[in-house]
């Protein structure tokens, strides 16, 4: 079984957030509209028996409510990540002091590694680490060595096509995963029960377990067929605006029990 999770951190979108770095080809993000979404998201969390951190906007960053890409948050250690858009370095920062308060020592990714938080993939206590434009070579075996000095393990997984690992793939508990055909015989998969996530639906491969169910974002159903079909309860969740800057249910949290 997945660890629990008692806590999530997000932060609210700003209006800046219609300047977002993008490649979906989707127009730009509608700021009200995201803030309904994002409202809807924190709800969610909150349905599944998690504390929310809502932190506030910050509109010198308009990638900024992707908050899973500045750290990686387990039972045993807190990373800073260095993410591989310059632009959203300084996010990192605005993060660093809320984590102090639940995990006492922050590890950091050094220059010139570079890890995006979407690209590390958690399959109980072993961890993914995707190789993709934000993501290198040098940050992930930082990362990985971080994890083993904390009694975890790691390793690296090459991503095509994709901006993140977790673009293409979810773990979800109890030895399931989503993914992309392409990636369901990767050996990082083997011996896990793939759910196969439809080419028309690609979109769905990065939903998020949570203490037992799934989000998963609207206008999938398909894939929300298949989830509840291996046990799990479903909450959809639309995700527009937030798909329009290449983000996914996962970027919009960071979610964590504290250390002991």
């Amino acid at each position: 079984m997945s660890r629990a999770f008692s806590h999530a951190i997000v932060r609210a979108p700003c209006r800046a957030i219609a300047r977002a770095l993008t490649t979906a080809g989707l127009g730009r993000p509608d700021y009200l509209r995201a803030q309904r979404q994002h409202a809807a998201y924190v709800a969610a969390l909150r349905r599944c028996g998690v504390d929310v951190i809502v932190l506030p906007p910050l509109e010198d960053f308009p990638d900024s409510a992707f908050v899973e890409d500045v750290a990686l948050l387990t039972g045993r250690c807190a990373i800073l990540t260095r993410p591989g858009a310059p632009t959203r370095r300084g996010e990192v920062t605005e993060m660093a002091g809320t984590l102090q308060d639940y995990f006492p020592e922050l590890e950091r990714i050094e220059p010139p590694g570079t890890v995006d938080g979407g690209d590390i993939l958690e399959i109980d206590a072993r961890y993914c680490v995707g190789l993709t434009e934000r993501t290198n070579g040098d940050g992930a075996r930082q990362a990985i060595a971080v994890l083993r000095r904390n009694g975890l393990d790691g390793e690296t997984v090459a991503v095509d096509g994709a901006l993140h690992l977790k673009t293409c793939v979810t773990y979800l508990d109890g030895g399931v995963a989503l993914a992309w055909a392409a990636l369901r015989d990767h050996r990082s998969l083997l011996g896990l029960d793939v759910i196969e996530v439809p080419k028309s639906e690609a979109y769905a491969a990065n939903s998020l377990w949570v203490n037992g169910t799934v989000l998963l974002p609207a206008g999938h159903p398909r894939t929300a067929r298949c989830v509840r079909d291996a046990g799990f309860p479903v909450i959809e969740l639309e995700m527009s605006e937030f798909r329009k800057a290449d983000g996914g249910l996962s970027c919009l949290s960071l979610r964590f029990t504290p250390p002991g």
